[in-house]
């Protein structure tokens, strides 16, 4: 029987995360103490340091010998009843889709275990529950993240060679991808290049496409051989803000730019600037047309693929439409990555890690930076929707048209004229795997959460093993910077909340759809995997609240990088965090009956 000395105890370990996440809310919405600037610093920290060393020192000092193999029996298998029922929900459905599979997966298995579920299962069921809620946390960042990453590199992939290679793709029996392009996320246009070999299969290489490179080298040399970035803030029409962003990683923007490639051209020959690219091409009289964004052969505009027999290369541009000559570097091919993981760069310098951050710096004033108004800022520069441009124009649209990756993107082959639907061929399975792994890794290896757990765990294995003591000051330094990672991730939390247009983004029947999977879908499939593995009592108890806490962050930065379904997933982080205590306090209660 609950009592109320036991609500007491329960309210005792949440109330101060909610807490910092008021006081955060407050200093922008309220009492505007910091800008979005400022508050793209707090999240780089706690990005980088808080929760990386929050998430070792909770998997170091947990016994990896004393895990609980029924526990994470019904986890895993609660997370493989949902995979294989939309797996075949999105086969046998004509509602049913690739997207739609990951987006449910992340809602109903997914939820905020390291910030939200430890103090408060510990709280509600005592210290054991927090030991059981690490092990949930180890298998989330080890396999159940790795798996989201696949799925979403997966579609990615999928989009790419649908688009380029729509009658080919069976024939491709190796990729190669530039070590530059570190996702298949569709923010940049890439180009890709195949070799038809002796045997007749085809060999691709990925890489970015020639505006984009123009640009890298235009930055560079404005800003310096060394430096690799423009000295002054950039145009930007970021929207939104990342939080808990957990990629390292160095991505160039896909902005449009106003580099003349004729004139690159003469300037790196000594041409003139009607001299021809001193790139050969087996086209013929062909070239690629930058008005149009087309290939031509013969003068004639040209998408169609692949190039005829005698063509060694092709080279079909995955991108927005080329600009016309002298264009503008503030159009639609702006920059779109809200959520880069990027450690490289100040939070106003190109390909930096863009946190908390809106706005169109310097735009219109030649790259010189300016203020704006806090009403300014959370409005248009901060809102989920794909919002449509000064000319109506879906910024995001104008970028990933190419690639196809709108949110609700349909992977499912379209109908011939004649009415009969003819299925995508797409490479053997063994060259999508190998594809798909190729940038899974460079993902996680650019991901401190990945270290940080991995060490945890290795350490954890030797330290349980032979009772071995981290020297006191190493610890010490890892524990001052660890025991602040609960309040700065819930401060910086509310930090993103404050700049939200709405809570709700995805509007309300929507949500209700959303919340209704994640706090009663959820714990109702674990409760049926719990009870079919044996777990009964007090663990019965523990794995259902945990299935109804919060949805999680990081599921949250991965739909927004991929773009889809990122307002549904936003809406099951910010409102799921507010209904998150009494719902769980219902739980706690019921069960305790």
């Amino acid at each position: 029987m609950i009592t109320g000395s036991d609500l007491y105890h329960v309210l005792t370990a949440v109330v101060p995360l909610y807490v910092a996440m008021i006081l955060a809310y407050g200093s922008v919405k309220w009492w505007k103490i910091f800008t979005p600037d400022q508050c793209s610093g707090i999240n780089r920290f706690v990005a980088l340091f808080a929760v990386p060393l929050l998430s070792f020192h909770f998997i170091s000092t947990n016994n990896p010998y004393t895990m609980n193999t029924r526990f994470i029996a019904a986890d895993t298998l609660q997370k493989l009843i949902v995979l294989v029922v939309l797996a075949i929900w999105s086969r046998v459905s004509a509602r049913g889709s690739l997207e739609w599979s990951i987006t449910l997966f992340s809602l109903s298995t997914l939820p905020n275990t390291l910030v939200m579920g430890i103090p408060l299962l510990k709280g509600m069921y005592g210290d054991f529950s927090g030991s059981l809620m690490v092990q949930i946390v180890v298998l989330q960042c080890i396999i159940w993240y790795t798996l989201m990453l696949f799925l979403f590199e997966y579609r990615g992939a999928r989009l790419l060679i649908a688009e380029q290679f729509p009658d080919t793709a069976g024939s491709i029996i190796s990729f190669r991808v530039d070590s530059d392009i570190l996702s298949l996320d569709g923010k940049e246009p890439l180009q890709t290049e195949a070799e038809v070999g002796d045997d007749g299969k085809l060999h691709v290489t990925v890489r970015k496409s020639t505006s984009s490179r123009s640009e890298i080298f235009s930055r560079r040399s404005h800003g310096g051989m060394n430096s690799g970035v423009s000295l002054t803030p950039r145009p930007s029409n970021l929207t939104n803000a990342e939080i808990y962003s957990l990629q390292s990683s160095r991505n160039p923007t896909p902005r449009g730019s106003s580099f003349n490639h004729t004139d690159f051209y003469s300037m790196v020959n000594g041409k003139n600037a009607s001299g021809a690219s001193p790139r050969g091409s087996n086209f013929g009289n062909g070239g690629y047309d930058e008005e149009s964004g087309n290939n031509r052969v013969n003068g004639q505009g040209n998408t169609g693929y692949p190039a005829p027999t005698n063509a060694g290369i092709f080279s079909p541009v995955s991108g927005p439409a080329g600009k016309k000559k002298g264009g503008g570097g503030d159009g639609g091919g702006k920059d779109l990555h809200m959520f880069v993981w990027s450690s490289s760069a100040s939070p106003v310098s190109e390909g930096g890690i863009h946190v908390f951050r809106g706005g169109e710096y310097g735009n219109d004033l030649g790259g010189v930076p300016h203020t704006k108004d806090y009403d300014d800022f959370g409005r248009n520069e901060f809102s989920f929707g794909n919002q449509p441009g000064p000319n109506g124009v879906d910024r995001e649209a104008s970028v990933l048209s190419k690639l196809g990756s709108s949110s609700t993107a349909e992977l499912h082959p379209k109908a011939s004229p004649h009415g009969e639907t003819k299925p995508a061929a797409m490479p053997p399975a063994s060259v999508m795997t190998r594809l798909i792994l190729i940038m899974v890794w460079r993902k996680l290896i650019r991901n401190p959460n990945t270290y940080s757990s991995l060490i945890g765990l290795t350490w954890s294995l030797v330290s349980f093993k032979w009772h071995v003591q981290m020297p006191a000051i190493v610890a010490k330094s890892i524990a001052i910077l660890s025991d602040a990672g609960l309040g700065m991730a819930m401060f910086s939390l509310g930090l993103f909340m404050a700049l939200q247009p709405k809570i709700i983004a995805c509007g309300n029947s929507v949500a209700t759809f959303a919340m209704a999977v994640r706090f009663l879908t959820g714990p109702a499939v674990m409760a049926a995997a719990s009870i079919a593995v044996g777990l009964q009592g007090t663990l019965l108890h523990v794995a259902i609240v945990q299935a109804a806490l919060p949805q999680g962050i990081v599921p949250f930065v991965f739909a927004k990088e991929y773009n889809v379904h990122p307002d549904i997933l936003s809406t099951g982080v910010i409102f799921g965090m507010l209904i998150a205590l009494p719902i769980t306090l219902v739980y706690y209660i019921v069960l305790g009956l």
